[in-house]
């Protein structure tokens, strides 16, 4: 069985959490520290705060920009639930944007259309998801959220290890050039994996301490008072990643180049191997920025032209061997937020949600798997 994700897990990997679990500390020691250090370096950014996971990275970063009751945060209805359940977290509104239809991405005239119902409300944060690996036009997007007082939080949990070329430059997702904060999630179908785990990343160190602080219940110990002395100025959340998790996240960031490579690949085989499939089925649309290191491989399928469901689809997949996913359902359509906001016309989400199909992909496939991939997909639809 092909799963559409899966985490690789080496000898040296699980020699690196044999070798945390007989040190000194299993949490709240040197190694949280180090990787931190070196997640930065990798991202280029000026520093790295890791965390329990990747919705716990979403919600220190709206505690921390101290986004209020009555504000207004901005996500794409593509995405996973906690990119918009974060705002919801610190009791502020969510306003959904609509989509790309073909790259699954929220884009500059999407974002406008999102801002022109804000109304009188103010607006905090703008939240682009680089969806499957893929990075959003930042610039522009940073550009209108900041003509309305507003900052972009970068939900990047599919992207690492993914850069960017704008201009002359090369960038890379997390260096938060254009944002105040990037997350990132390392669950084991991510690019690297700690079981569990986030990270947060900014430019500012101000931003960066107080990611510290509500991190670990919103304690400080203030200079000059005893050893033991410790206030809470303000509530945070037990949100630490402990040394054993980040020993395996050091391990597996050394990798990263490796499984970069591997992802991209095997991306390179899918295009090649789907491309006899089109129009019925082609991959999602890559923006011309954009270098990813994928952690999606989303074939975009006509299932009403071919005369078949997607769930004949994915069963005729697993029977043949091949998991499948959907990334996803669209979060406007969830009862919470109908309830919370009513209906939404979003035609690019539903135009997405309605074709998507994450098809297997990760570092331990082999070379023919993609092949067998596409024979699969090819027998299911009949084409």
């Amino acid at each position: 069985m092909l799963p559409y994700g899966r985490q690789t897990i080496e000898d040296d990997d699980i020699a690196a959490v044999a070798a945390a679990l007989k040190a000194d500390f299993l949490t709240t020691g040197p190694t949280v520290e180090a990787f931190e250090r070196a997640f930065a370096e990798t991202v280029g950014a000026g520093h790295a705060v890791a965390c329990s996971n990747g919705t716990a990275a979403l919600h220190l970063a709206m505690m921390a920009l101290d986004v209020k009751p009555g504000e207004t945060v901005i996500a794409p209805s593509i995405t996973f639930l906690a990119t918009a359940n974060c705002a919801r977290y610190v009791g502020a509104d969510v306003i959904f944007a609509d989509v790309d239809p073909e790259s699954g991405l929220m884009t500059p005239a999407t974002l406008a259309e999102a801002m022109g119902r804000l109304g009188a409300r103010r607006l905090r944060a703008v939240l682009p998801v680089h969806l499957r690996g893929d990075a959003c036009d930042l610039p522009a997007l940073a550009r209108l959220a900041g003509e309305a007082g507003a900052v972009l939080v970068e939900d990047a949990p599919h992207a690492v290890g993914t850069t960017m070329n704008f201009g002359d430059t090369t960038e890379a997702v997390g260096d938060t050039r254009h944002s105040a904060m990037a997350t990132f999630s390392f669950h084991p179908v991510k690019t690297i994996a700690t079981g569990e785990g986030g990270m947060v990343t900014t430019g500012d160190p101000a931003l960066a301490e107080r990611l510290r602080i509500l991190r670990s219940h919103g304690m400080v110990r203030p200079p000059g008072r005893e050893p033991w002395w410790y206030e809470m100025p303000e509530p945070g959340f037990n949100y630490r990643l402990p040394d054993i998790l980040c020993a395996l996240g050091l391990s597996q960031l050394a990798k990263l180049p490796r499984f970069a490579a591997r992802r991209r690949a095997l991306a390179t085989a899918y295009h090649e191997a789907l491309a006899p499939l089109a129009p019925a089925v082609r991959l999602a649309a890559r923006p011309p920025w954009s270098d990813p290191v994928l952690h999606l491989m989303v074939a975009l399928i006509d299932f009403e032209a071919l005369g078949r469901t997607r769930l004949d689809v994915v069963e005729g997949l697993r029977a043949r061997g091949i998991g499948t996913q959907v990334h996803y359902i669209p979060v406007h359509r969830q009862p919470y937020y109908r309830g919370l906001y009513g209906p939404l016309d979003l035609p690019g989400a539903e135009a997405w949600y309605a074709r998507c199909l994450s098809l297997p992909l990760y570092p331990g496939m082999a070379d023919d798997d993609v092949g067998r991939v596409a024979e699969a997909l090819r027998d299911v639809l009949g084409l």
